[in-house]
């Protein structure tokens, strides 16, 4: 991540800032400062996903909870104001997907689900929460919905944005999914068969019109 900075944030601005930010540049440049406080964090955990001829095309990272940090901080005071044994079985022990992006071109072809699973693969805490925007029905949700992600607060407010967000929560310790056919994982990537690039660099497989092939 700390090599690959300016590309992980470029995934994360047109998967997301684009989309939901008045200033998706200033947002950019914002969140590049904030991941470069989590780049000596020994218990970092990162997954990229890099086609044939290295070009960065998903990325995800995570790290465990503690007071103090303020993402942290901010939903267990929500959760404990409703419940505080919730707040003390889903955030003590907690694994925090901090980031989850996948360039346009190449959602929906299983690609966010194989970095989360090889995410939480064999992690040690006993849970992993995230926050989502709320709309139920996207893709995003859809994806964590069916990776056993369950709401612990909906439609709630960070401090300074009024967006709503929902903070989904998931055990784990249970049964790894098996990855998408014709395809492994490995820490730190997401492999499969790889195939050049079209020859315009345009991220698709030779003739397909399909994004290329990930690793």
């Amino acid at each position: 991540m700390r090599a690959r900075l300016d590309d992980v944030i470029g995934v994360y601005k047109a998967a997301f800032l684009d989309l939901h930010e008045p200033d998706p540049v200033r947002a950019a440049r914002d969140r590049a400062h904030h991941a470069r406080r989590h780049f000596d964090r020994p218990d970092l955990r990162a997954v990229a996903a890099v086609t044939s001829d290295d070009t960065l095309v998903g990325i995800t990272y995570a790290l465990p909870g503690l007071p103090g940090q303020w993402w942290h901080d901010v939903v267990v005071d929500a959760l404990a104001a409703i419940s505080p044994g919730s707040a003390r079985h889903w955030l003590d022990d907690v694994l925090e997907v901090v980031e989850l992006h996948v360039l346009p071109a190449y959602q929906g072809h299983t690609l966010g689900r194989q970095l989360l699973r090889e995410l939480l693969r064999d992690a040690p805490q006993r849970t992993a929460a995230l926050s989502a925007l709320e709309p139920h029905g996207s893709r995003a949700r859809r994806l964590y919905d069916s990776e056993g992600f369950v709401p612990l607060l909906s439609n709630f407010q960070f401090p300074g944005t009024v967006t709503p967000y929902a903070v989904l929560g998931k055990e784990l310790g249970g049964p790894v999914p098996e990855p998408a056919p014709h395809s492994s994982v490995t820490q730190g990537s997401v492999s499969q068969s790889a195939t050049a690039r079209g020859a315009a660099g345009d991220g698709q497989a030779p003739g397909t019109g399909r994004p290329a092939p990930v690793r």
